[in-house]
């Protein structure tokens, strides 16, 4: 009995792998295989014409005691901090009010996600363009020159609002399918306790989103760490490397300076890095998400 019982369940568990083996073949080729390509890297000394040669921790050392990096991880915590915050607030508030069904609610969802499905690169380009300090868009309508790219005070924070107004849209759209799958019996138990608008919004909207919150803030982490073409575009890394971020910074070691083997080190660091804001991120938010809305 135990043999004709078993064989289903051994075809079944074969199927399941069939039809799993393209998805896991594309994880180990196209994600796990190159994480261990680059750690073999950063061990390595290559500038890309010449013999790959074995240097051990030698990059390692060079790399973490280079102040120019460390510049450039400190620029990219800042960097982080104002931006995903930034449009976590201003998505979840733009999603509210898409969410109560106003007249032309369509079009703005439009709107406001077309800056996010479109080139980076052609974004900054435009951005560019119109933060000229002469005959800039903004500098006409200010009727005086303003250098919005090369003032080192304002190079980041000019640099955080253009990802910003990139990611909005896209931030809300989220937000705004979590809102719309919260059951309205529950606002209509809130308004019948006597819950203002503020209330119900602390009490029931913003619990209900954190599974949504948890999902934007991971993605808004990792995406923002690793912006390079706008900033490429926008500032090059400058003034005074206050926007040189860590994505830069790779581009510029890599095929500025041709030390693949630096780069590589910096990747390994930036990815590690990642993981552990991730994983800090799950634990906090691991108990905090109720994803059943029955």
């Amino acid at each position: 009995m135990s043999r004709t019982t078993s064989a289903p369940g051994a075809r079944s568990t074969g199927l399941a792998y069939a039809l799993l083996a393209p998805s896991l073949f594309g994880v180990g080729v196209f994600l796990l295989l190159p994480i261990l390509v680059v750690i073999w890297l950063s061990l390595h000394r290559w500038d890309l014409l010449g013999p790959i040669r074995y240097v051990g921790l030698d990059n390692w050392g060079a790399v973490l005691t280079d102040t120019t990096f460390g510049n450039s991880l400190a620029v990219t915590a800042v960097f982080v901090a104002i931006v995903v915050p930034t449009q976590t607030v201003l998505g979840l508030g733009a999603a509210g009010l898409l969410a109560r069904q106003l007249p032309g609610s369509g079009v703005f969802r439009t709107i406001y996600v077309l800056p996010w499905i479109c080139a980076p690169l052609a974004i900054a380009v435009l951005w560019r363009w119109l933060l000229a300090p002469t005959d800039g868009a903004v500098a006409t309508v200010a009727g005086h020159r303003v250098e919005w790219l090369t003032d080192p005070g304002l190079a980041l924070p000019v640099v955080s609002a253009v990802i910003v107004w990139t990611n909005v849209g896209y931030v809300a759209l989220f937000f705004l399918a979590g809102i719309l799958a919260i059951p309205t019996d529950i606002h209509a138990a809130a308004i019948i306790d006597g819950a203002s608008g503020w209330q119900r919004f602390v009490r029931v909207t913003l619990p209900m989103l954190r599974p949504t919150m948890f999902f934007v803030l991971v993605t808004g982490v990792v995406s923002a760490a690793q912006v390079f073409d706008t900033v490429y575009a926008l500032t090059g890394g400058g003034p005074a490397g206050r926007t040189d971020l860590v994505a830069h910074r790779i581009y510029a070691e890599a095929f500025g300076a041709a030390a693949i083997g630096r780069a590589a080190v910096m990747s390994v660091v930036l990815f590690v890095i990642l993981v552990g804001v991730t994983l800090v991120q799950h634990l906090y938010f691991r108990r905090r998400i109720s994803y059943d809305l029955t």
